[in-house]
């Protein structure tokens, strides 16, 4: 039986076209990201990465943000990572510190953290530490970039303290090292959620909250309190940007490159867009009529004689007792702040 030789060729190149189209689709990569609260100095890494990716893959490969928690709860996008839900996410490692116990070193209280160019260089250190890589692994998750953050300080309501001891019995929303430290004097830390803050506070649930300038901002605790502590400055939280491995693994190595190149031009839009936050942060305190909360040193130096080291020890052992390299993550730390 003779086939029909303009059928085959017209076959062939009909195969040919869709495989053709096939392949140039399948290089069209979207990956979902999950945030919460909405665009903000601490999302904007996030967003100037998202532009430069799609810059240079020509619109190839985009990066969709979603916020308000659309995607996952803030509490649940490592999880989300783990199960590939969303191939980015960003998290505080307090929000479940049994989940990623090797990242909370760097949110150990008083630490000595100078600034977020240092404390870039801090996290980057940390996030490459073997231990540190594995421990997100079980989370099939590739650490990515910080969201550095500078030290908090509490925005409350009702009578100012004056002096540290003016904190116990104080309900407040403080996690990680934070709320460690401010147990040891006395006040009881509450988990409350960034979003549910501002709530929290103007009902009475908590009388203050810990953020950085730029969450008190953003989430509106300013706009419920009365006080801001200027110089208590007790540590503050690790916020890493993590990605689902498979999903990077998978990328075409050019789209690896766009997304891996840019994340130093990102980290200094953030580090540029943040000094910005400050230009705002006093003006609003005036304009709130916010009272600033100045404490004597020689209440820091109790505070942190009280709440620094021993927290530290405290955090060795637990750590060391389940195997982590705890001593050597510290011992990193204070060699890179040294």
């Amino acid at each position: 039986m003779k086939l029909n030789r303009a059928l085959i060729t017209s076959a062939t190149a009909l195969a040919l076209t869709f495989g053709f189209a096939a392949e140039t689709f399948a290089q069209d990569v979207t990956w979902n990201v999950s945030l919460w609260g909405k665009r903000r100095a601490f999302t904007e890494h996030i967003e100037k990465l998202a532009e430069l990716v799609d810059q240079k893959t020509d619109g190839g490969f985009k990066l969709n943000l979603s916020y308000g928690e659309a995607l996952s709860k803030s509490r649940e996008n490592l999880d989300g990572i783990s199960i590939g839900a969303f191939e980015m996410a960003q998290f505080c490692a307090s929000y479940h510190a049994d989940k990623n116990p090797t990242l909370t070193v760097l949110e150990l209280p008083f630490l000595g953290v100078p600034d977020l160019e240092t404390q870039v260089a801090l996290d980057k250190e940390i996030y490459s530490h073997p231990a540190v890589q594995k421990d997100l692994a079980r989370w099939n998750a590739k650490l990515l970039m910080s969201s550095p953050m500078p030290q908090y300080n509490f925005v409350g309501k009702g009578d100012a303290p004056k002096s540290v001891s003016d904190f116990e019995g104080m309900r407040v929303r403080a996690l990680g090292g934070v709320g460690k430290a401010m147990e040891t004097i006395g006040a009881v830390p509450t988990t409350v959620t960034a979003s549910e803050t501002f709530q929290a506070i103007d009902s009475g649930t908590v009388r203050a909250a810990s953020f950085a300038p730029h969450a008190h901002l953003a989430f509106k605790t300013v706009e419920a309190g009365s006080w801001w502590t200027t110089n208590l400055n007790p540590g503050t939280v690790n916020c890493p940007v993590v990605i689902n491995q498979d999903a990077y693994a998978a990328l075409p190595d050019n789209y690896k490159e766009a997304l891996d190149s840019s994340v130093d031009e990102a980290i200094a839009h953030y580090l540029a867009t943040y000094k910005k936050v400050y230009d705002k942060w006093y003006p609003t305190l005036d304009e709130m009529k916010i009272e600033q909360i100045t404490f004597e040193q020689s209440e820091i130096d109790a505070f942190k004689e009280k709440a620094g080291k021993p927290l530290w020890d405290e955090w060795v052992k637990e750590m060391s007792a389940k195997g982590i390299p705890a001593q050597e993550l510290l011992d990193m730390v204070q060699s890179k702040l040294n």
